[in-house]
């Protein structure tokens, strides 16, 4: 059993004891700190929660809106809703916060709550270092019994959400109808199946092939959208001579697609595509993390703004995108962030934006693909020992590299000329991560393999 606290929420596997897992007692210990400290903070009595459709997402529900209204809470249940959507409705009902009930692309046996500030946005470090603060020491006051809160059931947020944006500039649904797209999407079963053919519809796309639809919460395969999970889609795709595939994780908050000869578009690529759209109608400024593809920066470049690189995390991007008064920006995890509508990873307004920009370029998927700078990023770990001073060895490789363009804003990311490699630590596990990207795979995986042996022969040396 497992169980992460960190400064962005409580997140593990269900069952076992108090403390190993995510259980009862830790779900309402730590929604008890979180309520108390929306409560100190905002002095709104209000907190917005939603849920995807994983097996374990009504009893953590119920053990969250009870706890909430121990607290004098009013809590407004969107019931199976997707992060994006929780993190529009906080601000739109002038609620203290939110919580999402998501481990996001993890198996069915995790779950998690993800907490959201006043704003819709994830909390800060600093806030979530508060709220674990907070459940450590059980700093929390309960409501006598003529104060307790109250549960509003609310299902509008599908269609409003929804609204806002087909309301957006930049999203043309009489081009998308035109065009008669036929599009086939895997909703990995969780709320994506809710909300991807009613997003679809309203936008005038009739032939949808569904695939994984129904939100039970039993993910057919990995729910991770990574190429490997996706052999299904990409062979509907082809049977039905679809025009794309669309694939979300069980939350939506990731998107990305299938070509219509049944290869990945490239979950990296997602980003790309639409800031280049965007991007061609807006002058500005995007920005993604240390460990996304260098396309994005060549597309911007290009139109004539400027890129930025942020440290991994969303509330990482977010910030950095506020700094620098981007756009457009996301992860190239197939995460999207489209100020317009909000500073949140959105599938639903990536969805809106990329078919308005395939419609206009009247392209095949796989030929708009085709237009974009190619890249290949290589993902690889090294194993180290628990005592291992990690810190110290990327100082190390950092001196050997000194002469190179360096970003320690998160670890150590190394520039090359037409190549880059970003070490990472991982918050969890005695690991270094190493993503490598170059022009081709075999030169990705050459430059991760000479980093690897720089890190082993330092190790040798101490």
């Amino acid at each position: 059993m497992t169980l992460i606290k960190s400064i962005s929420g409580i997140r593990g596997t269900i069952g076992g004891l108090a403390g190993n897992g995510l259980t009862p007692v830790d779900i309402v210990k730590f929604t008890a700190a979180y309520g108390a400290w929306v409560i100190k903070n905002t002095n709104i009595k209000k907190i917005v929660l939603g849920r995807d459709a994983r097996i374990s997402g009504e009893m953590v529900n119920h053990l969250v809106t009870g706890t909430l209204m121990g607290l004098g809470i009013e809590v407004i249940d969107l019931g199976l809703s997707t992060t994006p959507t929780v993190e529009i409705a906080v601000p739109m009902e002038g609620a203290g916060g939110g919580i999402i009930l998501t481990a996001s692309h993890n198996p069915k046996q995790w779950n998690a709550l993800k907490l959201l500030n006043a704003k819709g946005e994830f909390i800060s470090d600093a806030d979530g270092k508060e709220v674990l603060d907070m459940a450590e020491q059980s700093d929390f006051n309960f409501a006598e019994v003529n104060s307790l809160g109250k549960v509003v059931q609310d299902d509008s947020y599908l269609q409003k959400h929804i609204d806002a944006i087909l309301a957006l500039p930049l999203v043309d649904v009489d081009l998308i109808r035109k065009a008669d797209f036929k599009v086939a999407i895997d909703c990995v079963n969780s709320t994506g199946g809710i909300f991807i053919p009613a997003l679809l519809k309203a936008l005038g796309v009739n032939t949808v092939y569904e695939l994984y639809c129904t939100p039970d919460g039993e993910f057919p395969h990995n729910p991770e959208p990574l190429p490997e999970n996706l052999t299904e889609i990409a062979k509907v795709v082809q049977q039905k001579n679809a025009n794309l595939g669309i694939v979300v994780d069980p939350d939506v908050d990731r998107l990305c697609f299938v070509c219509e000869d049944g290869t990945m578009f490239g979950e990296e690529y997602t980003l790309v595509a639409v800031a280049d759209y965007v991007l061609q109608n807006t002058k500005g400024n995007t920005v993604s993390n240390l460990s996304s593809t260098r396309a994005l920066k060549d597309v911007t470049v290009k139109a004539g703004g400027e890129y930025h690189a942020a440290a991994v995390g969303e509330v990482n991007v977010v910030n950095q995108m506020k700094a620098v008064n981007a756009i457009i920006g996301g992860e190239g995890n197939g995460g999207i962030i489209y100020p317009e509508l909000h500073y949140g990873r959105d599938a639903l307004v990536g969805i809106a934006l990329f078919l308005t920009h395939l419609a206009k370029t009247g392209l095949t998927i796989s030929r708009l693909k085709s237009t974009y700078p190619s890249y290949h990023i290589s993902k690889n770990k090294i194993t180290l020992t628990p005592e291992m001073d990690i810190d110290a060895l990327l100082l190390k490789v950092q001196d050997k590299y000194k002469n190179q363009p360096l970003s320690t804003i998160d670890g150590l990311k190394i520039e090359f000329e037409n190549e880059w490699v970003h070490l990472r630590r991982s918050n969890t596990e005695p690991i270094i991560r190493i993503y490598s990207e170059a022009v081709n795979e075999t030169v990705a995986e050459n430059l991760a393999a000479k980093i690897i042996a720089d890190i082993k022969e330092i190790l040798k040396l101490n």
